[in-house]
């Protein structure tokens, strides 16, 4: 990460007045999170800026040096952003990096920045900012994919497949209602990050190392300029808590277990097997040695990558269970999995936003499925219940005479009146057809929440008016 300055002698570096040695050279760079966290350099600056202010107001800083910090960060930031900044091991971490660049650009005045506060509620303020704005990244991109299934799902409202339980057709649906289905996961997703956000968006700073600090921090004032809803109310729990990023790793997990099920699908439908879509060619790939071959891979990889974000939520967790209050080291190790979590789920839902608009449904080969696996089997014994028929015996009489068109190799409507009656029953007649058909089967669902096309474009409506 060395960029274009020339660093100084660091062979003490700046936090080791109490110790009569250098750090060991192994410890320098086990100890080190300046290689990942330098991510939060944004961050780290805009908390840097509005302590500044604070302090000012506190009497600690004049005007004129909380000026000189305020535009030496500037600087700072831009030489991070062009890549001319000196990233240090032997500095630790991007606070420390910063800092010292700070002092080197206008000497005392930089040193007096950090006045009133720790690293520990600097990174937690950091961390806390940082998850604020990929959360709302997040969510927009979220609301992106929601449109673009509903838009999917409106093109097939009346599209019918069937509807499976253990992987065997069992009713006729539409695909536009099975899409909708996706949508709400969906929809459970962005609200639980809309509600995390609320929780992430409590500002730590002022709480020091621990115990507060004797300056008495205006932390409303600092709340207020970096968009926080409000402050940590007890400074052993604000620089402790990293109960935030445990519960965004959750719902990330969450996210991609629902992703996980979408893609399962989509491999099982694009394959020759169940032929029920076409994937666009851009999202998938070829065999090495198979010409033929058009492989699912970005949604097997998308499947797969929810092993990953689970992973991350087990490691957060046992990261924290041990720890006694308040700060720990160990607390440096929450980053790594947070950032992957954040950038595994955009990922996740930038491919989901490529590969869902563009599937094509191949709508007769889903009714022919959806006639080949008698899923009108129910319609018919809710027809006899509707003649009086118990439910239980109606149920008998459909199975004799699945069994029957299973011998015959034909459909349930194929079967006559007689046939369908069988000896168990003469309340059969001549309108079960109506029953038996497909189009009629969907139609008869026409109720909030079924699959009929009527409500499965009421509830796209819904959808949208909310979104």
């Amino acid at each position: 990460m060395a960029g274009n300055s020339t660093p100084k002698d660091e062979t003490k570096g700046l936090l080791r007045g109490r110790f009569s040695e250098a750090t060991d050279a192994f410890v320098e760079a086990f100890t080190a999170s300046v290689g990942f966290d330098h991510r939060l350099y944004r961050e780290d600056i805009a908390g840097s800026k509005a302590h500044a202010q604070m302090l000012t107001t506190i009497d600690v800083l004049s005007t004129q040096e909380c000026a000189d910090i305020q535009n030496a960060l500037d600087q700072i930031e831009s030489e991070i952003t062009t890549g001319s900044f000196h990233w240090s091991v032997a500095l630790e971490d991007v606070h420390m990096n910063i800092e010292s660049r700070l002092i080197e650009l206008i000497g005392d005045t930089g040193k007096k920045l950090h006045t009133g506060r720790s690293r520990n509620d600097q990174v937690a303020t950091d961390i806390r900012l940082y998850l604020r704005t990929a959360i709302d990244d997040l969510v927009s991109l979220t609301t992106e994919l929601q449109h673009a299934i509903l838009d999917l799902a409106e093109r097939n409202a009346d599209t019918i497949m069937p509807g499976f339980t253990h992987l065997q057709a069992a009713q006729p649906i539409t695909f536009g209602h099975h899409l909708m289905a996706w949508y709400e996961m969906l929809n459970r997703d962005r609200l639980r990050l809309l509600d995390c956000r609320t929780r992430t968006n409590v500002l730590p700073l002022g709480a020091a190392a621990l115990a507060g600090t004797p300056y008495k921090p205006d932390r409303e004032m600092v709340a207020r300029i970096l968009g926080f809803d409000g402050v940590c109310q007890n400074s052993l729990d604000a620089v402790s808590d990293r109960d935030f990023a445990i519960e965004f790793t959750a719902i990330g997990a969450l996210a991609l277990t629902h992703m996980s099920r979408w893609c399962e699908e989509m491999v099982l439908w694009s394959s020759q097997q169940f032929s029920f879509v076409e994937l666009p060619d851009r999202f998938c790939t070829g065999s090495s040695i198979m010409p033929q071959k058009k492989n699912p891979d970005v949604p097997e990889l998308v499947r797969g990558k929810t092993g990953r974000m689970n992973g991350h939520l087990i490691a957060l967790l046992t990261l924290m269970k041990s720890q006694p209050l308040a700060y720990n080291k160990d607390n440096q190790e929450d980053k790594e999995p947070l950032f992957d979590a954040v950038d595994t789920l955009r990922d996740c839902l930038t491919a989901m936003l490529g590969l869902i608009p563009n599937i094509i449904a191949n709508v007769d080969t889903m009714r022919a499925a959806a006639l080949d696996g008698f899923t009108t089997a129910t319609d018919l014994a809710d027809y006899l219940v509707g003649k009086g028929v118990p439910f239980r015996d109606a149920h008998e009489i459909v199975g004799h005479a699945v069994q029957l068109a299973v011998s015959k190799s034909c459909p349930l409507d194929a079967l006559s009146v007689e046939d369908l009656n069988g000896s168990l029953t003469d309340a059969i007649s001549e309108d079960v057809y109506q029953v038996l058909s497909l189009n009629g089967s969907i139609a008869s669902r026409d109720h909030l929440g079924g699959t009929a096309p009527g409500q499965v474009r009421a509830a796209i409506e819904r959808a949208r008016s909310i979104l």
